[in-house]
């Protein structure tokens, strides 16, 4: 169903003249005329999964599956959860993080027999 020019017209005039007079200030500096009250919304922003199609609340669910509350601190939870966001959304810094993390475990693997810092 569409509307005819005046009909769209009158309507955005009783929208506006419904809003508090410092929203119709704001909106007249950005001009009256440009505004469109009438716009879609937009889609929300898609559910950033890994290449195994997890969510990041998938992968920090699994990883702390096994682990006992008490057996790691806030601080701990904190960098496994950044580190995922940061992997997940392909950010430079944590996949150098993760690269190192990677690699110093093969170096600790090899040079020590074990495998974890702890």
């Amino acid at each position: 169903m569409t509307m005819d020019p005046e009909e769209v017209e009158r309507l955005k005039k009783a929208i506006f003249d419904r809003m508090s007079p410092r929203r119709q200030k704001q909106l007249l500096k950005r001009g009256y005329d440009e505004w469109d009250p009438f716009l879609k919304p937009k889609d929300p922003i898609d559910i950033r999964r890994d290449r195994t199609r997890r969510t990041t609340r998938a992968l920090i669910s699994e990883f702390f599956k096994n682990r006992e509350p008490g057996e790691y601190s806030n601080e701990y939870g904190r960098g496994a959860f950044e580190l995922c966001l940061g992997i997940i959304n392909e950010d430079e810094r944590y996949i150098g993080m993760f690269e190192f993390a990677c690699w110093y475990r093969d170096v600790l693997q090899k040079e020590t027999g074990k495998d974890t810092l702890t």
